[in-house]
């Protein structure tokens, strides 16, 4: 402790903040998760996750006793809330893929500061988007049949199903993104170990870290095998979305049938994903001092990228009713026209104010760099994210081919309690992840620091 120096603002160029040294910047992370005083602000943000999850508890017994007619489904919207909460938190996983994964492979140092607690949101958004396809099978406790395993009467799953599909791409991104979060934690692990008093902890943090002794073996095993996740999790972040957009694309429905929902998917996906990153970042760095690691240079960066996946998803929204008027059919013109002055044209209003007009605002670097705006700006975009899956799904469902067995869907109560359950799933996993485990890179942000830059120039 008594090595840390005065923390400066960081200029444009730097990374940190100047004033960092190797100790420094261990003591102030570590410090997060072994103190012995915990923040009332983590109480009070946990206490209220846990009120959530319990809402969530509640929801999923009503949906057991009673089935999925709790949601508000009935013919022919048989996909409402669920699916729409499922396509929203699978989007939101990406961006920490993206973070760890693509920028790893790009060099962007950047990405040091803010990539940890980016692969924690990917594990528990997608540990959320997961429940979603299991309570909507009706009977969640034979979930088991989607997946190949040998059984006596020889039945497959329908593999030809884009259902199927998303069990398989789901999983093996679970799988992928959890190794590559548990990986990169062994070396910060290992420093916990040897700074925490507890036994306890020291023996947890030890089985976890794995014998690890920053040896010039580890070193190289440990970056080899970051390379190989690396390039293991970055086509994933093309193909996990692109394979839930399949859910719409292959279904012969006005408003679905389109080859260019793949893209569009995946660059919602991310575009929703570094909004939900910049929601957390901010509020965690001013709660616990920490603007001298994740500094306004990487809150920009991240803007920057979230404006540029909005630009994106704009674009899709132009090309989507061009498409329909440019191809002719009837139905899917009037499919856009439904989604644009039909029942659901303040949803869509407001999808397009949220995620096309709003973001455009940061174009301009005051927003960008102001903490307090791009909070609220974020909070914007997963709105605008959310409002988008659902009219995509609803609307579409509502008003098909048949006209006859056109009918409005309304949400219940038990798709408000059940989505609701979820963020508090979601809450209560982070809020325990940042309470146990260090939420920033100890190793990765010491690369950042001048001293080591100039030991990489003397031994090179």
């Amino acid at each position: 402790m008594a090595d840390q120096q005065v923390v400066e603002r960081p200029t444009e160029e730097q990374i940190i903040a100047p004033g960092y040294s190797f100790a420094s910047v261990t003591d102030q992370i570590a410090a997060v998760v072994l103190t012995k005083h915990t923040p009332k602000f983590w109480f009070a943000a946990f206490s209220a996750a846990l009120g959530l999850l319990f809402l969530f508890l509640l929801a999923v017994g009503q949906l057991l006793v009673y089935g999925v007619g709790v949601w508000g489904l009935r013919t022919p919207v048989f996909w409402g809330w669920a699916i729409t909460n499922f396509v929203w938190w699978i989007g939101i996983g990406h961006a920490g893929t993206l973070i760890s994964a693509i920028l790893l492979l790009l060099n962007q140092r950047w990405r040091n500061s803010i990539n940890r607690f980016a692969e924690a949101m990917t594990l528990f958004a997608v540990a959320c988007a997961g429940m979603f396809p299991i309570l909507h099978l009706g009977r969640p406790w034979l979930m088991y049949w989607l997946f190949p395993y040998p059984n006596t009467m020889g039945i497959e799953p329908n593999f030809r199903s884009p259902l199927v599909w998303d069990v398989f791409a789901v999983s093996t991104y679970a799988t992928v993104s959890a190794l590559f979060w548990f990986v990169g934690l062994i070396p910060d692990l290992a420093t916990l170990r040897d700074r925490a008093k507890p036994r306890i902890l020291k023996v947890a943090y030890g089985i976890l870290s794995l014998g690890w002794r920053g040896s010039a073996r580890h070193w190289s095993v440990y970056e080899t095998a970051s390379l190989l996740l690396a390039g293991l999790a970055t086509p994933l972040v093309l193909s996990v979305h692109t394979v839930v957009s399949f859910d719409f694309t292959i279904g012969i429905v006005p408003g679905w049938h389109s080859t260019f929902f793949p893209p569009y998917f995946v660059a919602g996906a991310i575009y929703s994903g570094f909004a939900m990153v910049l929601a957390l970042a901010i509020p965690l760095r001013q709660v616990y001092g920490l603007q001298g690691l994740i500094t306004d240079k990487h809150l920009d960066n991240a803007a920057k990228v979230m404006m540029a996946t909005g630009l994106i998803v704009g674009y899709s929204y132009i090309m989507e009713a061009f498409a329909a008027w440019y191809g002719g059919n009837t139905y899917e013109m009037a499919a856009i026209a439904h989604r644009m002055f039909g029942p659901y044209k303040v949803y869509y209003w407001i999808l397009i104010s949220c995620n096309v007009i709003a973001p455009n605002a940061l174009w301009f670097k005051g927003i960008r760099r102001n903490s307090a705006l791009l909070f609220v700006w974020s909070l914007i975009v997963l709105v605008g994210m959310w409002l988008e899956r659902f009219v995509i799904i609803v609307s579409s469902l509502a008003q098909d081919n048949l006209p006859g067995s056109w009918r409005l869907f309304h949400a219940t109560r038990w798709d408000v309690f059940t989505f609701l359950g979820t963020i508090g799933l979601f809450t209560f996993l982070f809020f325990l992840f940042i309470r146990a485990l260090p939420m920033i890179s100890i190793f990765e942000v010491r690369t950042l620091l001048p001293q080591s830059r100039v030991k990489e120039e003397v031994q090179g």
